[in-house]
């Protein structure tokens, strides 16, 4: 079954309304910790969303509803938490998983996209036959801040020739303008700070 094949059983009037409880209660759960990983950054901690089953569901059900009528091909999660909700995700509509890894974390023959830290620069990996060129695609990741690993993920979708079909993540730190990185993809997020 693809996303397309989903159906709703409520209302469109009680679903948006179930989705709106569900991200309040998201929310509630998600913990800022100070100075975290380091003096001055406030650090979005979603250890509670998994922990709880029904948060954690209601999570994977965003992503979810967000994939429906897409007809996706494959979801591709980023390192390392975008593997927790990219393979819920890619379980419940019956479609394939491609990891996003860090640089030399991927047994395979690889394409490399560098992005800017802080201080320096990292390097994301995505096997070169992970995706095929056409192929219908979501990119999904727990966190979008300043959008570098991002974007590096979607360089490696497109060199690979295939649809970035839209980017989509749980929390988005909206005064950091990572979507900008991002375009001309469509970024979707369900909590924003």
């Amino acid at each position: 079954m693809n996303a397309s094949q989903l159906t709703f059983h409520a209302s469109p009037l009680a679903f948006a309304l179930m989705r709106s409880e569900a991200i309040e209660k998201l929310r509630a759960a998600v913990r800022d910790v100070p100075d975290f990983p380091k003096k001055g950054i406030v650090f979005k901690d979603i250890t509670p969303v998994l922990n709880d089953p029904v948060l954690f569901r209601a999570s994977i059900d965003l992503f979810l509803e967000r994939c429906r009528g897409k007809n996706v091909d494959k979801i591709v999660g980023i390192d390392a938490r975008g593997f927790l909700f990219g393979s819920a995700v890619a379980y419940e509509l019956s479609l394939g998983f491609v990891p996003i890894r860090k640089r030399g974390k991927l047994p395979h023959r690889t394409d490399t996209a560098k992005y800017a830290l802080e201080y320096g620069e990292a390097e994301m990996e995505m096997h070169t036959d992970a995706v095929r060129k056409g192929e219908r695609v979501v990119l999904v990741d727990d966190l979008l801040a300043t959008g570098g690993t991002s974007a590096a993920a979607a360089v490696l979708i497109r060199n690979a020739g295939a649809d970035l079909v839209e980017a989509q993540f749980l929390i988005e730190l909206e005064f950091l303008q990572g979507r900008k990185r991002l375009e001309p993809t469509p970024v979707a997020s369900f909590l924003k700070y």
